[in-house]
C-alpha cells in the first residue's frame, strides 16, 4: 500500500472510528438499546484498524490490546456473572499487552520517576478496593486482580509522555466507575455515559500516544544510535 493510500485509508477509519464513537454515545443518552448494541463491537476493531493504517511503526502489541478489548466490549453486553467474568478476562489480557508494550518501550527506565507514580496509584488502588470491597460480595478477589492490572497500565502508560499517562489515568476512571456500580454505591447523572465516554478516550489516548512514542523513538535512534530506549523517549518527551 503506498502512503497516499495508507493515510486516506487511516483518515476514513479514524472518522469512523469518531462517527461511531459519537453515535454510541448518543445512543446511550437516549436509551437506544438497539444502537448501543451495534455500534460497541465496532468501536475498537475500528480503532485497531486506523492505529495499522496510520503508522507502519505502531507497536506490534498495539492492535491484539486493542481487540482484547473488544472481545471483552461484546462480552461485557451479555447479562450474567460468568460473562462478566470472561469479559473481565478479556480486559485483563488488553492490560497484559499493554503493560508488556509500554515496558518493552522503555516506560520504566525512569526508575526515580517510575516509583513515585507507581507509589501514587498503589496508594489509590488501596484506597479504592478498600472502599469498594464490602460491597462486591463474591467478585471481589477478580475485582481486585483485575484492578491491578488496570493501575499496571496507568502507572507504565505515564512513561511514555502526557498522552499515554492521560489515557491509561482514564481508563482507571472508567473501570473505577464501573467498580462503584457493581458495589452498589449510587450512580452519577448519566453513569454509563461517563463510563463509555472516559474509555472511549482513554483507548484513543493510548494508542495515538504509543504510536507517535515508538516513531519519536524510532526517529531518535536514527538520529543517535548510541542513546537507550529511555533516553530516546526523555529526549522527546
Amino acid at each position: 500500500m503506498t502512503i497516499t493510500r495508507r493515510l486516506r485509508a487511516a483518515r476514513g477509519l479514524v472518522t469512523a472510528f469518531a462517527a461511531t464513537s459519537a453515535a454510541h454515545l448518543g445512543a446511550i443518552v437516549t436509551g437506544t438499546s438497539v444502537l448501543q448494541n451495534a455500534t460497541k463491537p465496532a468501536l475498537m476493531p475500528l480503532l485497531a484498524a486506523h492505529s495499522l493504517a496510520s503508522s507502519e511503526r505502531a507497536p506490534r502489541l498495539l492492535a491484539p490490546a486493542l481487540l482484547a478489548s473488544a472481545a471483552g466490549d461484546v462480552l461485557l453486553q451479555f447479562d450474567g456473572q460468568a460473562t462478566f467474568l470472561a469479559g473481565m478476562g478479556a480486559f485483563a489480557t488488553a492490560h497484559v499487552a499493554y503493560v508488556t508494550m509500554f515496558v518493552r518501550m522503555g516506560a520504566l527506565d525512569d526508575r526515580r520517576r517510575s516509583l513515585l507514580v507507581g507509589a501514587a496509584y498503589a496508594a489509590a488502588w488501596a484506597g479504592m478496593i478498600t472502599a469498594l470491597w464490602p460491597g462486591l460480595g463474591g467478585l471481589q478477589v477478580p475485582v481486585a486482580l483485575y484492578s491491578l492490572l488496570l493501575t499496571s497500565t496507568a502507572v507504565t502508560s505515564s512513561g511514555l509522555g502526557l498522552r499515554t499517562g492521560l489515557g491509561g489515568g482514564l481508563f482507571l476512571l472508567s473501570d473505577s466507575l464501573i467498580a462503584t456500580k457493581l458495589a452498589g454505591w449510587r450512580e452519577l447523572p448519566g453513569h454509563g455515559f461517563w463510563i463509555m465516554a472516559t474509555y472511549l478516550a482513554a483507548q484513543w489516548l493510548l494508542a495515538s500516544g504509543a504510536i507517535r512514542a515508538a516513531e519519536a523513538a524510532e526517529d531518535a535512534g536514527a538520529a543517535d544510535p548510541e542513546l537507550t530506549a529511555g533516553a530516546r523517549l526523555s529526549a522527546t518527551a
